[in-house]
């Protein structure tokens, strides 16, 4: 569990490992140099259970990094990943250890996502329920477009082969996840369930620059892929090309972000984002979409006068 400001939400988290049915566990939380109650709440908590152990005074790294700590220190034989503003259902852990006990390929095991909004939780919309399997292959092309999400026990010895890519302050656990799955033997889901807390003040909703982050992790996982296409490993020309054109449609809806917010983010900003825009289009060499809006041209100038003209006529005609 990396930690940051997450003191009115981290009791819940910490409650809902306690509570779990399966008692051979162990929460490893870092903060991640924290303003507010989490570190004291932490301790508290560490020194009612030695199953909790609590790291801090590394400053403040990002989520990848904090994860990293954890999973250097970690010493079971699985592994997952829970945010401090989540929590999971009394036998998560416990239906996803089975999994894995009855199948020995089982390299992931996925929990039932839950997605919480502040007036409704709706399940995560997956084409599979729990007992179907998939080979490690077939789950990496499906979390290239989330028809798989990444919330999932791994196997420690595969994890830490595989730590997660801190290349990037965000976004990194998507990258993670992808190439677990691509090195998994099997890939399993369970009936345990993680549920998932959609929060209005979290960074994804917030306007800012940080949403353009999500750009060079991806950016980051491009470069993962071909050199595992190089290494010889399961993934192929096809997966790249899935994943090149998914990268495009991520950065397009970048520019469509920026024009939305183009009134709300400071000239500094505005200027910071147009920059890191126009860096990533030389990272694109080929056609990914031939509608309006979405063509590729070799003069990065050409697109954005494309760009101007989609997002005019959008805006123009929206209800």
């Amino acid at each position: 569990m990396a930690v940051y400001n997450a003191a009115p939400y981290l009791p819940e988290a910490i409650e809902s490992v306690l509570q779990q049915t399966l008692p051979d566990w162990e929460l490893l939380c870092v903060d991640d140099d924290s303003q507010d109650d989490s570190l004291a709440i932490l301790r508290t908590y560490a020194t009612r259970d030695a199953r909790i152990r609590v790291f801090s005074g590394y400053g403040n790294q990002g989520p990848a990094k904090a994860r990293n700590t954890a999973l250097a220190a970690s010493r079971g034989e699985y592994v997952m990943m829970l945010d401090a503003d989540d929590w999971l259902s009394p036998d998560a852990l416990a239906q996803a250890v089975s999994v894995f006990c009855a199948h020995p390929r089982a390299d992931c095991v996925l929990l039932n996502l839950i997605e919480e909004y502040p007036d409704r939780c709706t399940p995560y919309p997956l084409n599979a329920r729990p007992g179907d399997v998939f080979s490690g292959s077939e789950a990496f092309r499906l979390s290239l477009d989330w028809s798989l999400h990444g919330l999932y026990l791994v196997r420690r010895a595969l994890h830490l082969q595989y730590p997660y890519d801190d290349s990037c302050h965000l976004h990194s656990d998507d990258n993670t996840t992808r190439i677990h799955y691509l090195h998994a033997r099997e890939v399993h889901l369970c009936s345990g369930e993680y549920h998932y807390r959609k929060r209005e003040d979290s960074i994804s909703h917030a306007v800012g620059t940080g949403h353009f982050g999500y750009l060079d992790a991806n950016l980051s996982m491009s470069r993962l892929l071909q050199q595992e296409l190089a290494a010889g490993s399961a993934v192929t020309e096809d997966d790249i090309r899935f994943y090149e054109s998914y990268r495009w449609m991520q950065y397009v809806d970048k520019h469509w972000y920026l024009y939305l917010h183009r009134h709300e983010l400071s000239p500094e900003e505005k200027q910071w984002a147009r920059r890191k825009l126009r860096s990533l289009y030389a990272t694109f060499s080929c056609r990914y979409a031939t509608a309006f809006g979405f063509r590729w041209y070799k003069k990065y100038n050409h697109f954005l006068l494309q760009e101007w003209l989609y997002f005019r006529l959008r805006s123009l005609l929206k209800p």
